[in-house]
């Protein structure tokens, strides 16, 4: 297991465990310094979207140009605190090992060009690396869209980048470079081909699992949204026929620079979500970072009502024996 996930995992077992400790106030530091050791330390070992963390008030340490900083990561009532070091000159953050804050590697990604859904002026971007074939991906892209989408209204906009695991997915490539051929004349037409193929992977797959019958379906169903969207016949033709790979590569490249190992993983301002996470976890991250820009997240819904004829939780045995 790599250090950074195990070290993700004795911090779990640590709250689950209950350890508590007091932090010596609220943060003393700038509002969007917090922010960003907030992201750099959840990405730099991996903690889970549904752990709150809460950075204390900074105080003097043995260490010259440094002091301590508390890190207090809570859920379901229990918590833990970690003591980090910061620079005086706020670049540096140590525990273990040093997590550079002037170089965030999410915030260099390359989204020129990228079909974007939403407001594109929003000031919370999800950038979600995606495999067409992958169920995972299927799964996260139905909460993403209509309800993620329809929560967040202007507030937010989704950017799509290509993974495809291609060891796992053998027709994920393919798919990836048809539905940039889209891209290249018509966001929307995209996009709705990417809901098409998030929602119909067994049809593209098949019963027989023959791979150029995959291929000739992925095509076909391109060239029915271009035709449907009045794109450029014979520009979308060629660019079917070539299957350049180039800009898909290039996309794979920055996946692992990031150090991703599989599909969907998702950026919101940076902030890493690793794997299909339940919906409400993922709108607790988006939140945050639309605090963190100043804006006022939308209401929680209402818990779902009971089906008929089942008791409302909680009350099941009530007026027992």
């Amino acid at each position: 297991m790599p250090h950074l996930r195990l070290l993700a995992g004795l911090l779990a077992i640590g709250l689950a465990v209950g350890c508590r400790a007091q932090t010596e106030g609220p943060s003393n530091l700038p509002a969007p310094l917090q922010r960003r050791i907030e992201v750099m330390i959840r990405a730099q070992y991996d903690v889970p979207s549904d752990v709150n963390l809460t950075i204390g008030a900074r105080q003097p340490s043995q260490f010259t140009g440094y002091e301590t900083l508390p890190v207090v990561l809570s859920k379901d009532g229990k918590t833990q605190e970690l003591s980090f070091l910061i620079s005086a000159d706020e670049k540096k953050l140590l525990h273990l090992s040093t997590i550079d804050l002037t170089k965030d590697p999410a915030a260099s990604l390359d989204l020129s060009g990228r079909p974007i859904r939403g407001n594109p002026n929003a000031k919370v971007t999800v950038v979600n690396f995606d495999d067409l074939e992958c169920p995972f991906c299927a799964r996260m892209h139905q909460e993403l869209f209509p309800a993620t989408l329809e929560r967040y209204k202007d507030q937010v906009r989704f950017i799509y980048k290509d993974d495809p695991l291609t060891d796992l997915h053998p027709w994920a490539m393919h798919a990836s470079v048809d539905a940039n051929c889209l891209a290249d004349q018509s966001g929307t037409v995209y996009w709705t081909y990417v809901d098409y193929l998030h929602g119909h992977g067994d049809e593209i797959t098949g019963p027989d699992r023959n791979l150029q019958k995959s291929f000739a379906a992925l095509d076909r169903i391109a060239r029915q949204e271009g035709t449907v969207g009045k794109l450029d016949d014979a520009k979308l033709n060629a660019c079917i026929a070539k299957q350049d790979e180039t800009r898909i590569r290039a996309s794979l490249k920055e996946a692992e620079a990031l150090g991703l190992d599989g599909t969907p993983e998702l950026f919101v301002n940076g902030e890493r979500i690793n794997g299909a996470v339940p919906e409400d976890q993922l709108w607790s991250v988006i939140d945050r970072a639309l605090r963190a820009q100043g804006e006022t997240p939308p209401p929680m819904p209402p818990p779902a009502s009971p089906a008929p004829g089942k008791p409302a939780a909680g009350a099941a045995g009530a007026g027992g024996n």
